[in-house]
Parts: structure tokens; C-alpha cells; sequence
């Protein structure tokens, strides 16, 4: 991101304070910005608060007011695009099908979700409450641990053996699918959808298996 700023004293006469209140809204309205609206909005208001305080013997005029200004939205893009959706995108894109970053039990998958729910980061709190589900499921050996099970693998076979979470498993799975893939993000009612049906299956008694499973099949026998 390049941000041009003229440098101090290059203008031949001093700037007024309406040209450097121009200046900084032209600044911080450029399309690089536009994902941190709601930020921008709450800095723009700051800067005309400085504006309206500032004295014409500020060091440097009213261009350096401009170029702090700038700076400061600089540095905001910076911090914004390590801990925004920016950065919870790439985490998310990161990890496996349904595997984080490192092996974790279930209880350590719940616990993370309740954390990132509470940070108001609802789309990776989802998508550690399924991952939660699939872990609960085969720490109790309801269903055989599989690396690389998908989210539409996991609500197939943990619904048989659950059949009364069946369509609320199929519900997670599209969630999953929308944030992970889809760029989507999550929502509240989602999030509390999700951690319902985790808080339910942890207690529920499976089924019987009846259908085939190929991964229950010893090895060497057709699927």
C-alpha cells in the first residue's frame, strides 16, 4: 500500500484549515480503505476534532497534520489486516478439511470456540464447534478417526449413528462449507445453533451402525 503525502513546507504557501481537512477525507476515502469502513469512520472523526483544536503554530503547518493523519491510517491498514476478517480469512484457509493447525481434543476444540464466540468472531467459532462434534464423536468411538473427513462426511455418518441430530448435522456441515469455502461469516444465532447441537450430541447414545461403512472394512477387501 503506497500512500502519497506531499512533503512538509513543499507547498509554496501555508494551507488553510479547510484544504487540510480536504486533504485528509480525500486520503482516507481511497479504495484501499473501504474494508475498514466503520474504523476510518471513527478515525475521520478524531481528525476533525484535531482540525478544529489545532493552532496554525502547529510544527510544520497544517501538512504535517495531513501527514499524520495519513500515517495514522497507514498503521491502522497495517494492525487491521493482521487481526480483521483479512487475517481470520487466512486462518480459516489454512487448515484442513475438518483438522486445525495441531491435533486437539474435543474438549480443547469447545473451549476455543467459546473464546472466539466471545471475541464476536463467529465464523471460526463455528467451524471449531463442528470440529468439536467430529472429535467428541471419535473420542467415544462413535465413528473411526479419519484424517481429512469432510464436514459433509462427518454429518453422513455421525447421522446415522444420531439419527435424531441428523438434519441439524447436515445444517452444521453447510455452515462449515459456507464459512470455509464459501467465504461467508458466521452469525450469532449460527453460533449458538452450533454449540446447542455440540452440547447435545456429547450426551446422546449412538445407534447401532447397520450400513456399510468403508472405513470400518479390514484392509484389502473391496469397498
Amino acid at each position: 500500500m503506497v500512500i502519497a503525502v506531499a512533503p512538509i513546507g513543499a507547498q509554496a504557501g501555508p494551507i488553510g484549515r479547510p484544504d487540510a481537512q480536504r486533504l485528509a477525507r480525500e486520503e482516507l476515502a481511497k479504495a484501499e480503505y473501504h474494508p475498514h469502513v466503520s474504523f476510518l469512520t471513527w478515525l475521520s472523526q478524531q481528525l476533525d476534532k484535531l482540525f478544529n483544536r489545532a493552532s496554525v503554530d502547529v510544527p510544520g503547518g497544517w501538512w504535517a497534520i495531513v501527514a499524520l493523519a495519513a500515517l495514522a491510517v497507514l498503521i491502522a491498514a497495517l494492525v487491521l489486516a493482521r487481526v480483521g476478517p483479512v487475517a481470520r480469512s487466512r486462518r480459516r484457509d489454512s487448515a484442513g478439511p475438518l483438522g486445525g493447525d495441531r491435533p486437539m481434543t474435543a474438549q480443547q476444540h469447545r473451549e476455543l470456540a467459546q473464546r472466539l464466540a466471545g471475541d464476536g468472531d463467529y465464523s471460526g467459532a463455528v467451524l471449531e464447534y463442528v470440529r468439536a462434534i467430529a472429535a467428541g464423536l471419535e473420542e467415544r468411538a462413535i465413528l473411526l478417526p479419519r484424517p481429512g473427513r469432510t464436514a459433509d462426511e462427518l454429518a453422513r455418518e455421525a447421522g446415522r449413528r444420531l439419527p435424531g441430530s441428523a438434519a441439524e448435522l447436515n445444517a452444521a456441515a453447510r455452515q462449515f462449507d459456507d464459512i470455509r469455502y464459501g467465504g461467508r461469516d458466521g452469525t450469532r444465532d449460527g453460533c449458538q445453533r452450533l454449540r446447542t447441537l455440540e452440547a447435545a450430541i456429547r450426551v446422546a447414545s449412538p445407534v447401532p451402525d447397520l450400513l456399510p461403512d468403508p472405513a470400518r472394512q479390514p484392509a484389502g477387501l473391496p469397498s
